[in-house]
């Protein structure tokens, strides 16, 4: 949020003669000089002072303190893995070793970890434990949460670098949506449920990137299926969903088909992210242009305005070079009909749609970095 130029702050430091704003400012340049993040750290900082001011709470004060401490640490340790594919694992740490979801949680890990996939769970006991193990611990990542009773982390990380503690809910939640690039949901209790339905929410109003959520449970197994039943037979029917929500989530019955699931979500599609007023779509291959004259009339509905486009890397996503390599698909998106991105997304992802040939979609895209 900008502050306001009767900012009191800023006010309280201009009638001594000093520009606060400019001061913070230089300091983070002998810090980060030329870092581009420079306003947002100065904005963080003015927040702090702004908090000072007003000094209306201690618990206020150690909450932020406490938030911003386990961020900065979870962003650190999080860096030695930045680039590699995570998939969030979700399920009851009540499961028993002897359940067939145990064993199907394991066969899962280590699917996973075959297509180099890395595992993060909350890193317990019960469908944890067994994701984990299956995975190995160079695939695991676990996302613990401290309580004032006695819990250990299951034997594949714990004591290890893989591990992350925290203290809040709130953050530990964070990094669960943030870091995951697929999330596989297995059967469970309150916490799963919880889990479940906040990402969808979170996915179902643009507010988290579009990821594939993989219901899964073990074959002839009813938990899911009832879940989905209600929610067809409830929420669709009373119009509280869309009949294309149900789209951001895929039922199956085996490790194999929920990491074929991930791996077919990723065949063409790479990312997306908004700049300004337009939503991009970065694949790892151009679409042929019988596909995009066909996309242009299939997913009308998903535009406000003007046509999708498809471009090669324009610079203008400076803080992500990276990805120069990638077209794009452009578009002004609704914002709104998430489950037809989703259908959008499969159909890009079909290999008969890609450009084969060097042509004119193919001179678009920008060469890869040497």
């Amino acid at each position: 949020m900008p502050y306001e130029p009767n900012d009191r702050l800023l006010q309280h430091f201009e009638a001594s003669g000093v520009d606060l704003t400019q001061q913070v400012e230089a300091q983070l340049q002998l810090i980060a000089p030329n870092s581009p993040n420079i306003p947002l750290y100065r904005d963080m900082i003015l927040t702090a002072l702004r908090m000072a001011q007003d000094d209306r709470s201690r618990w206020n004060a150690k909450i932020t303190l406490q938030a911003i401490r386990e961020l900065d640490h979870a962003f650190r340790v999080l860096e030695q893995f930045k680039g590699r594919r995570k998939v969030t694992v979700f399920g009851s740490a009540r499961t028993p070793v002897e359940s067939p979801l145990y064993a199907l949680a394991r066969e899962v890990g280590a699917a996973l970890a075959r297509s180099d996939l890395m595992v993060i769970t909350g890193g317990g006991g019960g469908i944890m434990a067994a994701a984990h193990e299956g995975a190995g611990l160079e695939h695991s990542l676990g996302f613990n949460i401290t309580l004032p009773f006695e819990q250990h982390a299951n034997p594949t990380i714990d004591g290890t670098e893989n591990l992350l503690s925290f203290h809040f809910f709130f953050t530990r939640k964070l990094f669960f949506v943030k870091e995951a690039d697929a999330l596989v949901l297995c059967p469970g209790g309150f916490g799963t449920l919880d889990e479940a339905l906040e990402v969808l929410t979170l996915i179902q109003t643009g507010k988290s990137p579009l990821v594939p959520v993989v219901l899964l449970d073990a074959p002839g197994g009813g938990f899911w299926q009832g879940a989905l039943d209600f929610i067809r037979s409830q929420l669709e029917a009373n119009r509280y969903v869309l009949p294309t929500d149900l789209k951001l989530m895929r039922l199956v019955y085996s490790a194999e088909a929920a990491v074929d699931e991930i791996n077919q979500f990723y065949a063409n599609f790479h990312s997306t992210r908004w700049l300004k007023r337009e939503f991009v779509i970065r694949m790892n291959h151009p679409l042929s242009e019988r596909a995009l004259a066909q996309v242009q009339k299939e997913f009308a509905s998903l535009r406000l305005s003007g046509d999708f486009q498809q471009l090669a890397y324009t610079g203008e996503e400076h803080d992500e070079p990276q990805f120069s390599h990638l077209t794009r698909l452009v578009f002004n998106f609704n914002g709104r009909d998430q489950g037809r991105l989703r259908e959008l997304v499969d159909y890009i992802n079909l290999p008969e749609n890609w450009a084969q040939a060097q042509g004119k979609t193919q001179q678009r895209v920008a060469p890869e970095p040497a």
